[in-house]
Formats: structure tokens, sequence, C-alpha cells
């Protein structure tokens, strides 16, 4: 059986990435700092904080010893909004080290058993707050690095049969986007009058796309970025 990590799987976006993987035929690890409500067959929960390089480095060289990991969806992912004259530099520092440095130190620990595979698959879950967005100083940049690592590492590992592609989700109805954005609120209205299909994004919209960057027969496309945004990002751009 396939088996795949996913990153911050226990709700949201993960959540969704963690059920289409089952559902698709994967045995799935999940790593996130808290327990999903319910782990699924085939699931199995590793308890990690992703902050934490050390934690990593003990999660990961059980994961490696256990189980052939040839799939890493990394997901997990945090939001310190401020403006900028407000952003602190440990705020700053605390979501790069989740957005960025924790990808980083997964894929090092995987690298190995895919390039011995010749095969590998990875999506990095970015966002569309990469292309800027305000009071998101710390956030963007964390995004948009993970984007430039991920055209870096695609360049890197192409010749091993490994591909490293990225989403950028825009506004997803999440429990957490919906706690800030109650769905009858003016403010939650005016969001989804910008986006053009006129509706927000489901957590299934994403793990979609995540299912087919994983697919065995995507080894073609490498390197990309997909906005799963309801075609706000090609408003953005044209205004």
């Amino acid at each position: 059986m396939k088996c795949a990590l996913v990153t911050g799987g226990s709700s949201g976006i993960g959540r969704a990435v963690v059920q289409r993987l089952l559902d698709d035929g994967f045995s799935v690890l999940n790593l996130d700092i808290k327990a999903p409500s319910e782990t699924l067959p085939q699931e199995r929960f590793i308890q990690v904080d992703l902050m934490d390089s050390a934690a990593i480095e003990v999660a990961m060289q059980a994961v490696v010893s256990e189980h052939n990991v040839l799939y890493l969806v990394n997901n997990a992912g945090m939001i310190r909004p401020a403006l900028l004259e407000d952003t602190g530099l440990e705020d700053f520092r605390a979501v790069c080290r989740l957005n960025e440095e924790a990808p980083m130190l997964l894929l090092q620990h995987l690298l190995p058993g895919m390039k011995k595979a010749g095969f590998g698959r990875v999506v990095n879950i970015s966002s569309r707050a990469a292309l800027g967005k305000e009071v998101r100083t710390a956030y963007a940049a964390s995004k948009a690095a993970l984007l430039g690592m991920t055209r870096t590492w695609a360049l890197e590992l192409a010749r091993y049969g490994i591909t490293v592609n990225a989403i950028g989700p825009g506004p997803i109805a999440t429990e957490l986007f919906q706690k800030g954005n109650p769905p009858e609120s003016p403010r939650t209205k005016r969001i989804i009058e910008t986006i053009p299909v006129q509706r927000l994004g489901q957590p299934e919209d994403v793990a979609h796309a995540a299912a087919f960057f994983l697919d065995e027969r995507s080894g073609f496309t490498t390197g990309q970025t997909v906005y799963v945004c309801g075609g706000m990002t090609v408003g953005l751009s044209a205004a």
C-alpha cells in the first residue's frame, strides 16, 4: 500500500487531504500537534510539534525506520496577522519555523528513500497571500519562500523521478475561517463577492488538486503552483 505523510492532517485542509488519500487507497501518517476527532482506518496519528526541530528529528527517525514514505504533503501552517509596524521578530521567526523550516526538514528525512526508489511526490500548501496581502508580512513572506523552495527542489530532484509542486488556496471554508468570518456577516459576503465563482472554496477543492499532483501519472508536472481560489487570483492579476 502506498504511504503518504501529511502534516496538519487533523483539521481543515489537511483533514480533507487525509480523507482523499485514504479514499484513493493510501495509508496516511498524520503529523500534527493535536489529534483528529477520529482516527480513520489506515490512518496513523503521530503527535509532534513541527515548530521544534528536535521533535521533528525524533519523529522522522521513527517514520523512516518503519515506513517507506514516497508521498509528502506539507500542509501545516500558521498565521500571526499584523501590520508591518506591529510585526514582532519572534512572531516572524515562529511563522517561518513552521511554514518554511518544517517542510524542508521533513523532505530531507524522506529524500534518501525517495531517491532509492527513483520516485517521489511532494506537495507544498502555500497560499494566495504569497502574492501579497495586507496584515500578512510574516505569513506572506513564509508562503512566498515555500514557492521558491518548491521550484528549487523541483529542479534539484527531477532527475530522481521526484516531483515537487505547490498549491495556493484562496478563501477556504475551514472551521478556522468560518470562526473569524461567520457565513451571514457582511464581511464574509464581501469576500464572496470578490470571488469570480461566487462561493468560498471547500477543503475538498484543495485536496483534489493535491491528489492530482500526488498521482503516479503526474510525473511530467513539477515546479508548478496551482491557485485553488475560484478565479480570485486571475482577477487580482488583471486589476
